[in-house]
Parts: structure tokens; C-alpha cells; sequence
């Protein structure tokens, strides 16, 4: 417990000292860069902390110099769905787009209609999309569960027990967002056809 006690009270010494921080800063960027390349989804702060043996003041440094040294490169540094992961970079869209276009990289309308209702009302089930679409929507609910924009989220306690939607952790990445909180307003007003203002980049 004394061990642990010290180990915290030396890295309030360094939080304290700005010439130590910026001697962690440089301890650290190589190793958080290695992690950011390696990972497959976003890494916390507190992640990488625990990772590379550091305060998560010291790591939260270590990103604001990683995001400053990317900041006009090809890959970018990106703050995603509650964690920190590298990114291309919109100067760089083109040609990452002519890379990978073909054949899943644009929803239809109809998915994309389906998407924002599932993204502002989740839970919510098949029949509540559809009665809010006007047409069966089948195939575009399975088309979200392929791309991993949407998931199961357990069935709805009423009367035939259907299955709920929820999106999911690449949906916030595919198109930019940190937290749910972050979605565009969304009118759903009887007769008026349903907008989506969601770009992904």
C-alpha cells in the first residue's frame, strides 16, 4: 500500500513540474503512437494510462502532442466514441475514398432513414421504424447490421416480444461523433419526409 502511495505522490510531483511533464511527454509519445497505430477501436485515456504505466494527466499530455504533430499530415489524431484513435485526415479524403469506395462505403436513402431513427429513439424495434418510414424495412435494418451501424439491444417487453435496435461504437466513428449526445436534432413531424443532416467523414 506504501509502494502504491509513493508511486501516486511522484506523479503528483510530476503533474506539478512542467519540466517533468514535458519529460513524460517525450517518454511516452513513441508507445501512445504505437498504441493508437495497433488498436482496432478507440483507446480511453485511462487505457493508455494503465498500458504505458503512467498518470492519465501525463497521457492526456502525450495526446495534445501527438494531435499538434499530425495536425496537417495524412493521418490524424481524432477524439471518437470516448476514446482517442488515429484517423485519415479530410485533406487526404479523396484519395483514401478512390482507395476504398467500392462496394460498402455509401447507405441508401432508405438505410439511411432507418439509421437516424434507430440512432434517435434506441432502443427501438422493426414495426416502430416501419411506422414511422411507411414502407417494410427488412432489408434495410439487415443491411445496418451487416455494416455494424446497428445491434440487437434485447427484446421489448409487450406482446409478441420484438427485438430492439441500438447503434453501435462504429456507428459514433463512421461518422465522427464522441457521444450520442452529439447527433443532430432530428423532426419527425406526420407527413413530412424524413431528413438525416449526419455526414460521415
Amino acid at each position: 500500500m506504501e509502494h502504491e502511495d509513493q508511486i501516486e505522490e511522484d506523479r503528483n510531483e510530476a503533474i506539478e513540474s512542467p519540466e517533468r511533464l514535458e519529460e513524460a511527454v517525450l517518454r511516452l509519445t513513441a508507445p501512445v503512437e504505437a498504441l493508437l497505430f495497433v488498436a482496432g477501436e478507440p483507446l480511453s485515456i485511462k487505457q493508455m494510462a494503465k498500458l504505458v504505466r503512467a498518470s492519465e494527466v501525463e497521457v492526456a499530455a502525450t495526446l495534445q502532442r501527438i494531435e499538434t504533430d499530425y495536425a496537417d499530415r495524412g493521418v490524424v489524431l481524432r477524439e471518437v466514441a470516448g476514446g482517442y484513435r488515429f484517423a485519415t485526415s479530410p485533406l487526404a479524403r479523396a484519395a483514401v475514398e478512390a482507395y476504398l469506395l467500392p462496394p460498402k462505403t455509401t447507405l441508401s436513402t432508405p438505410a439511411m432513414e432507418a439509421l437516424a431513427i434507430v440512432a434517435h429513439m434506441q432502443p427501438v424495434t422493426k414495426s416502430e421504424i416501419e411506422s414511422i418510414r411507411g414502407v417494410n424495412s427488412d432489408s434495410v435494418v439487415n443491411t445496418l447490421l451487416d455494416r455494424n451501424l446497428i445491434a440487437e439491444a434485447g427484446r421489448k417487453d409487450v406482446v409478441g416480444r420484438p427485438m430492439q435496435y441500438k447503434t453501435t461504437g462504429f456507428f459514433l466513428e463512421s461518422f465522427g461523433l464522441r457521444t450520442l449526445d452529439e447527433l443532430p436534432q432530428l423532426e419527425l413531424d406526420p407527413g413530412q419526409p424524413l431528413e438525416l443532416n449526419l455526414v460521415a467523414e
